[in-house]
């Protein structure tokens, strides 16, 4: 069982998707343990005050660190010291998050989200208690809580025994650098457009080709820069010089 702590002023806004799809199946079959904290429990005077302005001056506020940390350290005081826990902040500065950090964050038995707010969270925060700044996007949001659901939504995906289909984490887009091809359900024929033939005839090996050749169609044309990473055969390089004569010849 994977658990996973989240360190948050705002725990109501994880009520709806913890109840929901995925997460809600992971934790019922017993394969997550979702802990929220809220940061305030470990605030000390009687406002619960978890933020001041920051040194040096400049407009918002900042959370304290004497706040976070003791609500990170006191949370994992029972986790074992090595490895060590990887603790995520949330950050427009961080780490861009990917499936690699998806599928190596599901194998730990472990790890925790601070989910950051206000302006900003003091630096000896990440000093002590961070291992990882992680960024879901070049765009900054109000607070962490929403890039933490994202981040937990994408790792769970990758426990055995969550999803339905064994395996359908590693043949979805990016799972190996090439997006996921078309895909098709009934009717066969909709306002003029059918269902491409090879997918009716029930020729696995003949399908499974298709969809890696669309994959790699459709990654070409709307995510080049990820096929710089992507182990490709000569196959496939020589569909790529297709793709190139095709889009030459369109104009």
């Amino acid at each position: 069982m994977l658990r996973i702590d989240i360190f948050t002023l705002f725990p109501s806004m994880f009520e709806g998707p913890m109840t929901e799809s995925m997460l809600w199946k992971a934790k019922d079959r017993q394969l997550l343990d979702l802990r929220l904290h809220q940061i305030r429990d470990w605030a000390t005077d009687r406002h619960h005050t978890v933020d001041d302005t920051p040194y040096g001056g400049g407009g918002g506020m900042v959370l304290k660190p004497t706040v976070v940390v003791d609500a990170v350290e006191s949370v994992l005081a029972d986790a074992p010291p090595e490895p060590k826990t990887p603790v995520l902040l949330m950050s427009p500065q961080g780490q861009l998050f990917s499936h690699d950090m998806a599928t190596w964050l599901a194998r730990q038995p472990r790890f925790g989200i601070v989910c950051g707010h206000y302006e900003g969270i003091d630096d000896r925060v990440r000093e002590l208690v961070i291992t990882h700044e992680v960024s879901i996007g070049d765009y900054v949001l109000t607070g962490g809580e929403l890039p933490a659901m994202v981040i937990v939504d994408a790792v769970i995906r990758h426990i055995p025994g969550v999803l339905g289909a064994e395996g359908g984490a590693d043949r979805e887009s990016h799972a190996d650098g090439i997006l996921e091809g078309p895909q098709y359900t009934r009717p066969a024929e909709f306002r003029g457009l059918s269902v491409p033939k090879v997918l009716l005839d029930g020729n696995h090996g003949d399908i499974e080709r298709w969809r890696r050749e669309e994959g790699l169609r459709r990654t070409w044309r709307q995510r080049p820069d990820l096929l710089k990473k992507a182990q490709l055969t000569d196959a496939e390089k020589y569909l790529l010089a297709k793709f190139a004569e095709e889009d030459a010849r369109r104009g």
